[in-house]
């Protein structure tokens, strides 16, 4: 569902009954899981971006990127400079 301004989507209204009749921790798996899966997501696209990255730095990236947002590619350019 297409929404106005920056939010892309919202929530299906069946995913939301879906996700009453779960526990507390059934969602919180469920969101668990989430994390993980976009952990992964982003490490192998990071990682077929910039196969030269070793694995420490792949995952500083990773983790800068899952608790900043959306990043910018002066963040990319400020991480190497680091190095």
């Amino acid at each position: 569902m297409r929404l106005e301004g920056r939010q892309i989507e919202s929530v299906d209204e069946a995913m939301v009954e879906i996700y009453k009749k779960k526990t507390p921790s059934q969602r919180l798996q469920i969101a668990f899981g989430l994390w993980r899966s976009a952990k992964i997501i982003l490490a192998n696209n990071l990682r077929s971006l910039h196969p030269e990255w070793d694995e420490k730095r792949l995952q500083r990236e990773v983790a800068g990127r899952i608790s900043h947002g959306a990043i910018k590619e002066t963040h990319l350019i400020k991480a190497a400079s680091l190095e």
